[in-house]
């Protein structure tokens, strides 16, 4: 398998550095809804004594992961709304307390209701024809989670902080193979287990595939820019959606 080879040369690395986090911005401008504007990269902590133990890296993993987590509570947000009935599995609230609950919440990404299951494990579950349950939690709760593991267990990163870029490259790859069983998966009668893009006579709405491909592009282009940096080999992986594997993260 064909494997991209690091570079010597420091001058690259800090043009890398420059062009990735631009990436990055661009896509967290992208994902902002017309008329909300919010400052770009939005940091919760802007003191100097926290940026002071930040790297450009540090400071770019955090808007990845940001980003990406805003673009997963977007994704939630739309599944409910398209399959409603699975919202009414867990709670009668209104779909907005559901998402905050599960990405705000007290809970450390444990939830009984899909067993505890985390990572690929909650993204299985998801297309299990067995499972009775909320389809959209475990999807979402398994991306997030998987999106954790793979940079080290944190969303908040600092000078001491490693991440291997191998992981983060899967976990993009894992992505794309989640986001085609979203779209692809049917139980015994044919249907979808969750409902997704609208392609009719009359209308033609890819919302869901545009936001998977703003999370695999940031994790593709800060997975890059990090194995630039630490001067490591990232070994590129080809499959066949339909027939693909889940990597290890």
């Amino acid at each position: 398998m064909p494997r991209l080879p690091p570079t010597n040369r420091p001058q690259r690395l800090h043009q890398l550095s420059l062009i990735a986090f631009s990436a990055l911005l661009l896509g967290a401008c992208a994902s902002t809804p017309q008329g909300k504007e919010k400052p770009v990269p939005e940091q919760q902590d802007r003191t100097t004594l926290n940026q002071l133990g930040k790297s450009d890296f540090d400071r770019m993993a955090d808007v990845e992961m940001r980003e990406n987590t805003d673009s997963l509570k977007t994704l939630m947000l739309k599944l409910y709304k398209r399959n409603p009935k699975e919202l009414r599995k867990t709670t009668s609230s209104p779909v907005e307390k559901m998402v905050d609950w599960v990405f705000n919440g007290d809970h450390n990404w444990r939830f009984e209701s899909i067993q505890n299951k985390q990572g690929t494990d909650a993204i299985f579950l998801a297309f299990k024809p067995e499972y009775e349950g909320d389809r959209v939690l475990p999807f979402i709760v398994g991306l997030q989670t998987m999106m954790i593991t793979a940079h080290g267990g944190k969303t908040d990163f600092y000078l001491p902080d490693t991440i291997d870029p191998q992981k983060v490259y899967n976990a993009a790859r894992n992505v794309e193979i989640a986001a085609w069983k979203l779209s692809n998966a049917r139980d015994a009668d044919g249907k979808l287990y969750l409902l997704t893009n609208e392609i009719n006579e009359t209308e033609r709405n890819l919302s869901f595939e545009r936001e998977f491909g703003k999370i695999v592009g940031r994790t593709d282009t800060f997975a890059i820019a990090l194995a630039e940096k630490s001067q490591r080999f990232i070994t590129r992986i080809v499959q066949n959606l339909a027939t693909a594997v889940f990597l290890p993260f």
